[in-house]
């Protein structure tokens, strides 16, 4: 009889077995179930909190946004009203006759090259004229600083090859700036000293800054740079000496 039962006993044990199984994939899916639905519903409070967040962001904005509003609108109606008092305030126009006559006095002409006077040493040189030149400046030789009252002062001879040594004079000037300057053929620099002279050209007679330079390669001893000829003169490059010409 217990030869019988045996088979039986055998499946209902792993029918048992089969059973217990199963029972524990269910509680640990479950288990996984409820896991990833606490982790979705961390995220979307965090999302929330966030959304909560950037609303409060956008509203303190808008508040800002309103106020500086309301700022400009109180500006712009101050400025206005202001606006109006200056034009009552204004006189009332003059009125030209009809008989005037007005007259565009002719700009100066200056040639590619021109006799300026240094009225330090009352001596002219040959100066070019150079539109493609920014400043102004001097073949400055044996180049002397000294102080003076506290202040940088450099004296020199201005160099030119049409006047003996012996006329040559010494120009003292107080130093307005110094400049670094780089040559085209190196990667050193240089510093110049800046003066200031007053100078005349024709019927024209300014304060100019040079910068001190050793010109003696080139051809004339003073180069005049555009901020000396910008609103006081044109150049015609074809010609030379215009000024001389006019007196």
């Amino acid at each position: 009889m217990y030869k019988r039962l045996s088979p039986v006993l055998v499946i209902g044990l792993l029918s048992g077995c089969s059973l217990t199984n199963g029972a524990q994939y269910h509680q640990q899916t479950m288990e996984a179930i409820q896991q990833s639905e606490t982790n979705i519903a961390t995220k979307v409070q965090n999302l929330e909190l966030q959304i909560s967040n950037q609303s409060d962001y956008i509203e303190s904005l808008e508040t800002e946004v309103l106020y500086l509003s309301n700022q400009m609108d109180s500006h712009l109606s101050s400025v206005e009203k202001e606006a109006a008092e200056i034009i009552e305030e204004e006189p009332a126009p003059i009125v030209v006759p009809t008989t005037t006559v007005f007259t565009t006095e002719q700009p100066t002409i200056l040639g590619a090259i021109e006799k300026v006077t240094i009225d330090s040493i009352n001596q002219r040189f040959d100066a070019r004229v150079d539109t493609g030149a920014t400043t102004s400046s001097l073949n400055a030789i044996d180049v002397e600083e000294f102080e003076r009252n506290g202040k940088d002062w450099v004296k020199f001879h201005l160099s030119d090859s049409s006047l003996p040594e012996a006329e040559q004079k010494w120009i003292q000037a107080p130093v307005v700036r110094y400049v670094k300057i780089r040559q085209s053929t190196s990667d050193q620099t240089e510093r110049r000293a800046v003066i200031e002279l007053w100078v005349k050209v024709g019927k024209i007679h300014e304060k100019a800054q040079f910068t001190l330079a050793d010109r003696s390669q080139m051809s004339h001893p003073v180069l005049l740079g555009r901020e000396f000829i910008k609103d006081i003169a044109l150049v015609d490059v074809s010609k030379k000496y215009v000024q001389m010409e006019d007196k």
